[in-house]
């Protein structure tokens, strides 16, 4: 089913303005209410993938098993957003007043997200969960989902993407709930760029965010950067000599059509041969001889220097490099949407049909579907290609 953000917010009736609430408080709420409509919209929806799973079956879907698409693509890593909201106001990201927030009742709960969670791991064979945003530490929920993750079994690999805000007072709870590995998102250890990109001056709360994470035994630990307009060569080179000091991986990401403004331009911001050229002149890379797999980032060895040790250097080149025949992920937004692609234009709504009473069997079935049409890539380089109407903080990444 086709979700727009338009349609999310035709819904919200009072503008959102609390960031987060504690569990207790989610648990003390009134369950969703369905009213007339929304069961018609409910019913509509069951009907929905009633059809459209007996024709993923009729096209010989595996009904058990591995999570598969049509091209033979197993599917382990699940990507889950808790929220929408961010506390940085990324220019390549967001507008400077923010965006319009997916109103709470359309957010999962709790037990919804630990029953697919559930499901997930014990039904579809997903080996990793990543919890994204939006900003992830601005759920208080965060160890509370990361516990429960952490207690199924088989127990998959737990990690969290995150701007680093507060990951200063939060790292030992979460290492202790089972988060097992981190990547942190910084473009620069310039404060004044940084707080130019961001809009915000927090540099010094990232660094420390950093350096607790390594404190409490989170690794690796990745920092992710985005070859962003505003993000210079010298921005790069700063921030890999910083990683390999600390031993942090860098992985500079291109940047893609995910901006809320859909401004996006493939000239802008550094090319992977610009910044391969940038690197190169001043430091010495071998290709990772280990193979890639799955894994998004092609990694470089970077040699001893006199100012850092050795280390790992990284592009993830999602545009001009597509990997798309190797993807494994299968990604949960915080208002419980599957997309079977980060640039998907059609979503499967999974919250309907844990608000109407289905069961594991039914939302299993259509999970597999969502999954079984997936696209054999991205399509940004095609001259019909349509940017998704979610940004990147409504899909997480």
């Amino acid at each position: 089913m086709r979700r727009t953000l338009n349609m999310i917010r035709s819904l919200s009736g009072q503008p959102e303005t609390d960031t987060h609430m504690t569990l207790r408080q989610r648990d003390l709420q009134t369950p969703p209410q369905v009213d007339a409509a929304g069961a018609d919209d409910t019913h509509s929806a069951r009907q929905a993938f009633d059809k459209a799973v007996q024709r993923a079956i009729s096209q010989q879907m595996p009904t058990s098993g591995p999570l598969v698409d049509t091209f033979g693509r197993v599917h382990t890593d699940l990507r889950i957003s808790l929220t929408d909201r961010c506390n940085l106001r990324c220019t390549y990201c967001m507008p400077a007043e923010g965006l319009d927030w997916i109103p709470s009742q359309h957010l999962l709960q709790d037990d919804e997200l630990v029953r697919l969670m559930r499901i997930g791991v014990t039904r579809l064979g997903i080996t990793d969960i990543r919890f994204t945003g939006g900003e992830p530490l601005l759920a208080r929920h965060l160890e509370n989902v990361v516990a429960a993750a952490a207690s199924l079994r088989p127990r998959p690999e737990i990690a969290l993407t995150t701007n680093g805000l507060g990951l200063s007072r939060r790292a030992g709870a979460l290492v202790a709930a089972g988060l097992d590995r981190i990547n942190v998102s910084l473009d620069t250890v310039d404060r004044a760029h940084f707080a130019e990109i961001t809009r915000r001056d927090r540099l010094p709360d990232v660094l420390d965010g950093l350096d607790a994470a390594a404190r409490a035994g989170m690794a690796p630990i990745k920092v992710n950067a985005v070859a962003a307009p505003k993000v210079t060569g010298e921005d790069i080179l700063n921030l890999l000599r910083f990683c390999l000091q600390h031993g942090y991986q860098l992985r500079v990401i291109e940047m893609m059509p995910l901006d809320a403004d859909h401004t996006w331009n493939r000239d802008a911001g550094l090319s992977v041969e610009q910044l391969l050229e940038t690197v190169q002149a001043h430091f010495s890379l071998r290709p990772d001889p280990k193979p890639r797999g799955s894994a998004p980032a092609e990694v470089w060895l970077v040699d001893e220097g006199p100012d850092h040790p050795a280390g790992t250097f990284g592009i993830i080149a999602s545009v001009s490099r597509p990997f798309c025949g190797d993807c494994d992920r299968t990604r949960l937004t915080a208002d419980g949407q599957i997309r079977n692609c980060l640039f998907a234009t059609e979503e499967s709504d999974l919250r309907a049909l844990l608000r109407n009473g289905s069961d594991d069997d039914a939302i299993e079935q259509a999970w597999r579907a969502a999954m079984w049409s997936k696209k054999a890539g991205h399509g940004i380089n095609d001259p019909d290609f349509i940017q998704p109407d979610r940004p990147m903080s409504a899909i997480g990444g």
